[in-house]
């Protein structure tokens, strides 16, 4: 099946599923993963496990019931913009199965921010800890991106756990030109100012490591509770031959954004909570990011190419490994690596 049609058929189903009580009874059964060892309290929130579903994936967040209910410990929702927007022209989502990696330019397609907020109030409470990635619209001038941003708390901050500052997606014409210390500093200020919530920002993999390190520094210092690293990355080199268009993620940038983890770990870990994603398909690399730095991480491709049961193979799977290294709590190993012995929240 086509990528993006084959993504839209597993969202009709996810929210079937969602209606249907018994079914959704049955595969929480069937797929959440329960340990003690396994839960953190960050942002005043309780974190079942740190497997959580990338954005992206439920860019409108319609099916937060029956995402939950295959295992994950939270969801991030969006991205999503102020106005709806159809995004890029098709087709904009191509598989490559031999690397396990994937490559989109869909261009922050969702129904808009007023659609979100109906369907979040509509699913309260929420199972797991739930955040919303927002974005400017595609069309906004230079001189009205902070009123986007403004606009998105102002809507759904009261709903959201936590709101993620999307400024490093590659489908949106100038968007990574938001990735400027004053600019981020002006968004995180704004959006301090109108909630209480944990605000995060979603940085590229593609910034030089000294960018990367100033970017986040300058962040916290504004204000962020959180660093997600990373986004996709336009380093088409890691696949020979593709065309230059969107973004790739999945193993091919499983590297890159495993040494920006480190990177951050190593010099701002301790001043903020780090989620990493890219390339995370395995419980070792689940448990590589932890010990790196993050307290949490995200995954999104590796379920295209593994399917829906991968969540519990991964918490499984990292409950085993502490098993083995008799490690009685995840707390206890987050930042190891990086020598983190204390982590704000």
């Amino acid at each position: 099946m086509e990528p993006e049609a084959a993504h839209n058929a597993a969202m009709r189903g996810l929210r079937m599923l969602q209606a249907a009580r018994l079914p959704l009874r049955l595969v929480r059964r069937q797929c959440l993963v329960k340990d003690r060892r396994l839960e953190q309290q960050l942002w005043n929130q309780r974190f079942g496990n740190p497997v959580g579903l990338a954005a992206g994936f439920d860019k409108n967040g319609r099916a937060i019931g029956a995402l939950a209910a295959l295992g994950f410990g939270h969801l991030e929702v969006g991205t999503v913009t102020p106005q709806p927007q159809a995004g890029n022209p098709k087709p904009r989502v191509f598989r490559h199965p031999a690397e396990r990696s994937l490559q989109n330019a869909l261009g922050f397609n969702n129904a808009g921010a007023a659609a979100m907020q109906e369907s979040l109030r509509r699913q309260l409470p929420f199972p797991v800890p739930v955040g919303v990635n927002i974005g400017r619209n595609r069309t906004t001038v230079p001189e009205k991106v902070l009123q986007d941003y403004e606009g998105l708390v102002d809507r759904l901050a009261e709903l959201a756990d936590y709101l993620v500052i999307n400024v490093s997606s590659p489908n949106t014409p100038g968007l990574r030109d938001l990735q400027k210390r004053e600019v981020l500093a002006m968004l995180l200020q704004s959006a301090r100012s109108k909630t209480a919530k944990p605000i995060l920002v979603k940085l590229a993999p593609d910034l030089e490591d000294s960018a990367a390190v100033e970017l986040a520094g300058a962040a916290i210092d504004a204000g962020a509770a959180g660093i997600v690293v990373t986004n996709t990355t336009v380093d088409y080199s890691l696949l020979p031959g593709v065309a230059p268009v969107g973004g790739l993620s999945g193993r091919v940038l499983q590297q890159r954004s495993r040494e920006m983890l480190q990177l951050l770990g190593r010099e701002i870990g301790q001043r903020c909570t780090l989620i990493s994603v890219g390339g995370i398909d395995s419980a070792q690399e689940v448990y590589a990011r932890i010990r790196a730095g993050a307290s949490l991480v995200q995954v999104y491709t590796a379920m295209v190419f593994e399917g829906p049961f991968l969540i519990r193979r991964l918490v499984k799977g990292l409950l085993e490994i502490m098993e083995k290294e008799g490690v009685g709590s995840i707390i206890e190993v987050v930042g190891v690596d990086t020598q983190i012995t204390l982590k704000v929240h």
